[in-house]
């Protein structure tokens, strides 16, 4: 008989941050001893290719799934999905201080949303929920593990045995071998294999440790906003951005993308391409911008806008290939041109005695 229990996933975070470090240890060792729960550790989600054993592990899981990770929930939810790990979102009660103006924006763009999303279109998606909590939602252990424990109750799924290790519940070594690679890989050094004799001896990594991974920087999209508008594809001059066989967007070819540049995800005009690794909140994943809630005032300010930040940003780029820059020419949205013209409001007025005053 298969066991009842939810699977939890912690997503290591980049570099070696202590703090950061303490609390996925604190998480894990505490997962570790209930008998509701089955823990796991992987690297950073948002580094692992498709064929990592950390994503291979993700796609194996049959039930509910629970992920912690360093990024918004957003953004780990689509680096999920990209990977063939989805389900339905599953609704977390454990809130960051900005939950509140967030569930505004929220409601808000449901009440306005008459568009057509591509998520809308997508079939085959399992019924199961992925819950994914944001690390940073809180200092120390305690109230991940009273969310986790509150959603073990609440949703039981069953579970099979799976390999141990990166396929199923860490032991205490392994854990520490996963946690703390660095001490592991050391000892590893002083443990040579073969034939010392003949000075063929060589030095391995435990096999218990996880597969090495590297910082990684490509868009993800998130298809609950997007609307196959296509922008990203014309806008994007490298390669990047690709179209399914039935016609929808997608990040085809990811290892194109300049390391940095976030151009396409100002030109979106759903807000639905996401650079987790971006320290802007609204371009790494944030839930506060929506399409038809933004106002850009950085022309008051002399600043350019989203779009000619993003020309601007694609042509360091171009540049830097041995391309010819070209600015507003290429790719930029005419989104007004369908419209037809209407008498000026109030808010029309505003603005151009704003612009007299420039």
């Amino acid at each position: 008989m298969p066991a009842k229990k939810l699977t939890v996933v912690i997503s290591q975070g980049q570099g070696k941050n202590p703090a950061r470090r303490n609390l996925e240890e604190d998480i894990a060792a505490a997962l570790i001893m209930d008998p509701d729960v089955d823990v796991s550790l992987v690297p950073h989600l948002y580094d692992m290719s498709r064929d990592h054993t950390g994503m291979l592990f993700l796609r194996s899981v049959p039930g509910d799934l629970v992920v912690l990770s360093w990024l918004y929930p957003r953004a780990t939810r689509w680096i999920l999905d990209r990977s063939d790990v989805s389900g339905q979102e599953g609704i977390s009660l454990l809130k960051d201080e900005d939950a509140d103006d967030e569930e505004e924006f929220q409601e808000a763009a449901a009440k306005d949303d008459d568009k057509d999303r591509v998520a809308a279109h997508r079939n085959g998606v399992p019924k199961r929920k992925i819950y994914c909590i944001d690390l940073r939602a809180a200092s120390g252990s305690k109230p991940f593990l009273d969310e986790i424990r509150r959603i073990a109750r609440e949703n039981t799924v069953q579970t099979f045995d799976l390999m141990q290790w990166i396929q199923g519940t860490p032991k205490p070594q392994q854990l520490e071998r996963y946690l703390h690679p660095d001490r592991m890989l050391a000892a590893s050094k002083a443990t040579p294999l073969g034939d010392e004799e003949n000075g063929s001896a060589t030095s391995v990594a435990s096999p218990d440790l996880p597969e090495p991974t590297k910082r990684r920087w490509y868009p993800v999209i998130d298809y609950s906003r997007c609307t196959n508008c296509m922008e990203c594809l014309d806008f994007c001059l490298f390669g990047v951005y690709g179209v399914d066989g039935q016609e929808h967007i997608l990040v085809e070819q990811q290892d194109n993308c300049k390391k940095g540049c976030p151009a396409c995800s100002r030109v979106c005009p759903e807000n639905a391409i996401i650079f987790p690794g971006h320290k802007t909140a609204a371009i790494a994943g944030a839930d506060g911008e929506v399409a038809g809630l933004k106002i850009d005032l950085s022309r008051l300010f002399g600043a350019p806008n989203a779009i000619e930040l993003a020309a601007e940003e694609r042509d360091a780029e171009l540049v830097a290939d041995g391309r010819t820059a070209v600015g507003l020419t290429v790719g930029i949205p005419k989104r007004q041109t369908e419209n037809a013209a209407k008498p000026k409001d109030a808010l029309d007025a505003l603005m151009d005695g704003l612009d007299e005053l420039m």
